[in-house]
């Protein structure tokens, strides 16, 4: 029963005898328990245990859709300071109960959560613990509940996502596209594309700052260079000199390389270089006659130079001559 419910029955109460309101009170609670009671029952309530543990008592679950090492203090800054000022976590985890002499729980959804909580902790702010709602479920029910929480969220990357789906696909959906975008509700195009984010070589990855940066339209853009070997091969080259910039940059030598300018060099390392159109050579062939053998004649600079075959009859190498001749007098 609702406060509003309970204000109208207290209300209707007020006019009674002083001596029965107490009764009547008690009346209001005993109906709002039996409300509860029926809401239960009847499957249109339904309560959740929450609880506060220590985040060190759970561990990531092996094929959590986030990179849980690339979590740091910078990236999870917001949700370090929310829960701060909060002065607790406000919305739980979904975790489940493992047989770990370790552990008790594995994270399904809530990695920076649990990255903030244990943050604070380590940084003296003991009092903070981890909000946690524990629930039995499969592996496959578990990837579907963290890419729900996670699909619309833009601190997980497209990259990340993409090798979620290759792998659950085999793992959970036999291979099966169709089985397994009707399990996600999304549509086989769109599923597609992750999974071809997914697919690209390791040498075109590594040409990225980080696979955090690697977005889907980068694999619609490379994808069509990838398939042709005349494309692929200078591609491949490129990427792997990008590449090896960025490990430089990740030692802490140099600047990293943009994502757009990496896209950008892999294009213009697929276009073949714009060959020079070739000097048509000043000559021409000369004849008495068509069909007969002439000369041929070449300019060089202000010079010509001609050319027959030893075997030119005399008549022919004159008429030849004279239209040679003629051709440049007239």
């Amino acid at each position: 029963m609702s406060k509003k419910h309970d204000a109208i029955f207290d209300d209707v109460l007020s006019d009674l005898d002083t001596p029965a309101q107490p009764q009547a009170r008690e009346s209001a609670r005993f109906l709002k328990r039996s409300t509860t009671i029926n809401d239960r029952l009847s499957g249109e309530l339904e309560e959740k245990t929450l609880r506060w543990v220590d985040p060190s008592e759970c561990r990531m679950w092996e094929r959590h859709n986030r990179d849980y090492e690339l979590l740091n203090e910078e990236n999870c800054r917001d949700l370090i300071d929310g829960i701060r000022a909060q002065g607790r976590q406000e919305f739980p985890a979904i975790v489940r109960p493992i047989d770990d002499p370790e552990y008790k729980y594995e994270v399904i959804c809530g990695a920076r959560r649990h990255f903030a909580v244990s943050w604070l902790r380590a940084n003296n702010y003991t009092q903070f613990k981890y909000l946690i709602e524990a629930r039995e479920m499969t592996d496959e029910e578990a990837f579907r509940l963290a890419d729900i929480e996670n699909r619309e969220r833009e601190d997980i990357s497209d990259y990340e996502r993409a090798i979620d789906y290759a792998d659950a696909i085999a793992r959970y959906y036999g291979g099966k596209q169709k089985a397994m975008a009707e399990r996600l509700e999304v549509s086989q195009p769109w599923l597609s594309r992750y999974l071809a984010l997914a697919s690209l070589p390791d040498q075109i990855v590594g040409a990225f700052p980080s696979i955090r940066d690697i977005k889907e339209r980068h694999a619609r853009d490379l994808k069509p260079l990838l398939a042709r070997p005349a494309t692929a091969e200078p591609v491949m080259a490129q990427a792997a000199r990008i590449g090896a910039q960025q490990q430089s940059a990740r030692n802490g030598r140099g600047p990293f390389i943009d994502p757009m300018d990496v896209v950008k060099q892999l294009r213009q390392a697929a276009e073949a270089p714009k060959a020079k159109p070739a000097r048509k050579p000043d000559e021409a062939i000369y004849r008495r006659t068509a069909g007969e053998k002439g000369i041929t004649a070449r300019k060089r600079g202000r010079k010509y130079q001609l050319e027959f075959e030893d075997n030119l009859s005399e008549a022919s190498l004159r008429g030849a001559f004279d239209a040679f001749v003629k051709s440049r007098f007239n």
